[in-house]
């Protein structure tokens, strides 16, 4: 598959956790290393970000819903890389079954379809983390390439390391 990107083009999904509010040490660390942001936000996560300053660390709005073309066909941003920081329990189990009932899992989606580079970042608690479901999805998603980190700055990491694997096979 290709990628549409330009080598530097992050997309940041967000979604409805209570780490969302820290996201903006993450995205000020991406732009730092020199990737183009774009962030994708819940509807559940405008509630607990400050999406002004996100946008202005960013430099670009936050998206929420499906831009269209003026001929009509749909338009998302490209993404070289992206990062879901934090990740629910729903949006993990929801995109493992290729459940694309919003925006933001459309677009996920589509970016691991392309084989474009993903690490999710989990805000799950034990509970939930020890369900058959969860543990089955972490696992669909592994097997189609997606990465798991600790925390934002681990998975910005593993984007790095991915970059630069990607940057050596050219």
């Amino acid at each position: 598959m290709t990628k549409a990107g330009s080598g530097n083009d992050l997309r940041i999904l967000v979604c409805g956790a209570g780490s969302a509010a820290a996201v903006a040490g993450v995205v000020e660390a991406a732009v730092a290393r020199g990737w183009s942001v774009d962030i994708t936000a819940t509807a559940n996560a405008l509630t607990m970000i400050d999406a002004p300053a996100l946008t202005r660390i960013s430099g670009r709005p936050i998206r929420t819903t499906y831009g269209y073309a003026a001929d009509g066909t749909r338009v998302s941003p490209v993404a070289d890389a992206l990062l879901a920081v934090p990740a629910t329990f729903n949006t993990i189990n929801k995109l493992a079954l290729g459940i694309a009932d919003t925006y933001p899992l459309s677009s996920v989606a589509e970016v691991i379809g392309r084989g474009v580079p993903v690490v999710v970042v989990p805000a799950v608690n034990a509970a939930l983390a020890a369900r058959a479901p969860y543990r089955r999805a972490v696992a669909s998603l592994r097997d189609e390439g997606v990465l798991f980190a600790g925390d934002g700055f681990e998975a910005l990491d593993l984007l790095e390391g991915v970059r630069r694997m990607e940057n050596a096979g050219s």
